[in-house]
């Protein structure tokens, strides 16, 4: 990863401006500069394609990169419509997620079936779980009006209705906490699920627990009463998953699953990486903060984070990822893949951005990276006509001049800007191995290891 950290150092937009083309190994620079759309998705990103017809002798030193960006890569694609959901399971939810849902709801199931408990926390699996396989399920939602939205869509005369939980899973908190906080659920009506029976997970040396960003996960507290003491021994077991469990949430879950006795499995569908805490990012940009503490004035930084979480990772050397590595990592490979074989005119925004960032910068050097937010229908438009909406946007005049010259040679250079990305992209997969499998040696160094219990 460290041989490649230049990827991984500045933003696409900066490709002119930080001359992102040299800093490519030399013999890549003449074999890759002239290739078609096509041909960087046949030979760059599609590691399964089989007539890879080269246009020129490619370095060893390329070949060989190509080789461990793809060989962690595997895809399941599901374009349809899910015929397996129910109306009332795909209503608001896009064709992607019906899938996820489907496949991961029958997996909890299988894995309460196989640890002998019917509850489950979650957001997104909510119905299905609940309705559609009749397990008893807590769902917890920072957003206080979703919860009021997922009350009022319940099936009233539903025996397996879920328990809504509006609030902010905190990441300094520790798992007696989080205990507490499901004590708090509005069930809109009660079942009488089979008590799981005294909890079959070996209590661990109980440490201060983790920490979470996140908005949305799944606990199902098995036969919690309220009548019960906060502290009581005689607290049930649940199964904690979280689909979609974004940045620093579905780590807090892992530190829960790991820290207390009365989890006995969990599920963990990541997401949004680049929102994962580190030592070097602690406050990343665009996490959602929050209640702040009565005592405090500001949001307290994490008393651990997201990443790394396993002691061997957090000694190797190199191992810090950047934002945009794991923003890299978030990226689907197949979905550009489409778009460079069907020649799209859309992958022109990516080198009109660039563009955009060297006229700024000569005017405001300090103005590095500004955030503009996407142009409608950028690629149908001019260069000089997309700059003049995007200077607007960052308190330039929108009739600067622009050296036409200029802006003509960088126009030429669009096919480098998309394989410079491309190259990029290609190491998303390893980046998203690295995360996961810190996951999984943290799990292992905890004294778990990957079983029935537990899912990535």
């Amino acid at each position: 990863m460290s041989s490649d950290g230049l990827l991984f150092v500045f933003a696409l937009q900066e490709f002119f401006t930080e001359d992102l083309w040299s800093t490519l190994p030399c013999s890549w620079q003449p074999v890759l500069k002239d290739l078609s759309y096509p041909q960087i998705a046949d030979l760059l990103l599609d590691a399964t394609h089989g007539d890879r017809r080269y246009p020129s002798v490619w370095p060893l030193s390329l070949l060989a990169f190509l080789c461990h960006g793809s060989c962690v890569e595997e895809f399941c694609v599901n374009h349809s419509q899910s015929s397996l959901l129910g109306h009332i399971f795909r209503k608001h939810v896009k064709p992607k997620k019906q899938h996820e849902i489907r496949k991961l709801g029958v997996l909890v199931k299988d894995i309460c079936e196989q640890t002998e408990c019917s509850r489950v926390v979650d957001g997104h699996l909510t119905r299905f779980m609940s309705f559609g396989l009749g397990l008893s399920v807590t769902a917890i939602e920072a957003d206080h009006n979703l919860v009021s939205m997922k009350c009022s869509s319940q099936l009233p005369t539903s025996q397996s209705s879920p328990c809504h939980v509006a609030g902010w899973v905190n990441p300094n908190a520790s798992w007696e906490d989080f205990l507490k906080q499901l004590k708090t659920s509005n069930c809109g009506s009660e079942g009488s699920p089979k008590p799981s029976g005294p909890s079959k997970k070996r209590l661990k040396h109980q440490r201060h627990a983790p920490d979470i960003q996140g908005s949305e996960a799944c606990a199902c507290p098995d036969n919690t009463s309220p009548s019960q003491t906060e502290d009581s021994p005689q607290a049930e077991d649940f199964v904690l998953t979280g689909l979609h469990a974004c940045g620093d949430l579905s780590t807090t879950l892992l530190r829960h699953f790991v820290k207390c006795p009365h989890v006995r499995g969990i599920t963990s569908v990541a997401c949004c990486y680049m929102k994962i805490t580190t030592r070097e990012n602690p406050v990343p940009p665009g996490v959602v903060e929050g209640p702040i503490p009565p005592t405090s004035s500001h949001q307290p930084l994490p008393a651990e984070f997201g990443y790394p979480m396993s002691s061997w990772v957090r000694g190797l050397p190199g191992h810090p990822l950047s934002y945009k590595a794991r923003e890299g990592a978030c990226h689907a490979i197949e979905d550009y893949v489409r778009r460079l074989r069907e020649d799209s005119q859309l992958l022109r925004t990516h080198c009109y951005r660039a563009m955009l960032e060297a006229f700024i910068r000569n005017v405001r050097p300090d103005l590095r990276r500004a955030g503009i937010q996407t142009i409608k229908k950028a690629h149908l438009l001019p260069f000089a006509e997309y700059a003049r909406l995007g200077l607007v946007r960052v308190g330039l005049p929108a009739m600067l001049p622009l050296d036409a010259e200029r802006m003509e040679t960088m126009l030429d250079q669009q096919v480098r800007v998309v394989v410079y990305f491309s190259l990029s992209m290609l190491l998303a997969p390893v980046v998203e191995t690295l995360v996961l499998l810190d996951r999984m040696i943290y799990l292992q160094e905890n004294g778990d290891t990957v079983t029935p219990r537990h899912w990535f």
